[in-house]
């Protein structure tokens, strides 16, 4: 059975997430630009802007690309909430959680094996102040999804004012988790050098082939522009 792969960035704004997609070239990734910002710096990159998750993973599902990025997803999940405020009850709590969760499905489960999917977040603390955690929409979605829980790969991303790099294992602190012998404990904030271990340590193709389809294609995007191919 083919699944595609899913990796976690956490990181506080400024943290260098964003710019971490830096060394991609225009035919390797695909970004989902959920807050429609600039991104920080001048290389062009295909850039989707959109904060639909059901269309984000509409056009995942397509597989034109091995790689795409989700950027921020938080951020998709709390202008859910905005487009629901007048909402009473709980339920819309429920179908966003609900929503996430397919999102990330489709990504593992309807994309080529060699297909990667990066979602980035920004972090919380916890309520005990313990732990450093993905920061979701309060109490009722950490109930419904530990969003960690789907990913095998976490990594966290800081910086000390001086240099920007990723976290790869937690310290007791953060969630960050990595496959063993994957990745130094410390590594500098590349995507790209992130997404060429993970296709060299699971053996995938390399980023930027095309991508073998599978047999039934998604339905188009609705109200966001497509990606060519």
């Amino acid at each position: 059975m083919k699944m595609g792969k899913v990796c976690l960035i956490l990181g506080e704004s400024g943290s260098g997430k964003s710019a971490s997609l830096r060394n991609f070239e225009p035919n390797e990734v695909a970004i989902f630009n959920v807050s429609e910002k600039p991104l920080p710096f001048r290389k062009k990159l295909p850039i989707v802007n959109t904060s639909d998750m059901r269309a984000i993973a509409a056009e995942i599902k397509r597989n034109v690309r091995n790689c795409y990025v989700v950027d921020d997803a938080g951020l998709a999940m709390t202008f859910y909430l905005f487009a629901r405020v007048q909402d009473k009850g709980y339920e819309k709590f429920t179908n966003l959680a609900k929503q996430f969760y397919d999102l990330v499905q489709t990504a593992i489960r309807d994309t080529s094996d060699d297909t990667i999917t990066y979602f980035v977040m920004h972090t919380e603390r916890s309520d005990d102040g313990s732990r450093i955690k993905a920061k979701t929409t309060g109490k009722m979605i950490d109930s419904q999804l530990t969003l960690e829980s789907l990913f095998s790969i976490v990594l966290y991303c800081v910086t000390d004012g001086k240099r920007h790099y990723f976290i790869t294992q937690s310290d007791g602190v953060t969630t960050a988790k990595s496959p063993m012998d994957m990745f130094d404990l410390e590594i500098d904030n590349d995507l790209k050098f992130v997404d060429t271990a993970i296709r060299e340590y699971y053996g995938l193709a390399a980023n930027g082939t095309p991508v073998q389809k599978k047999e039934n294609p998604a339905a188009q995007v609705e109200k966001t522009d497509k990606l060519p191919g």
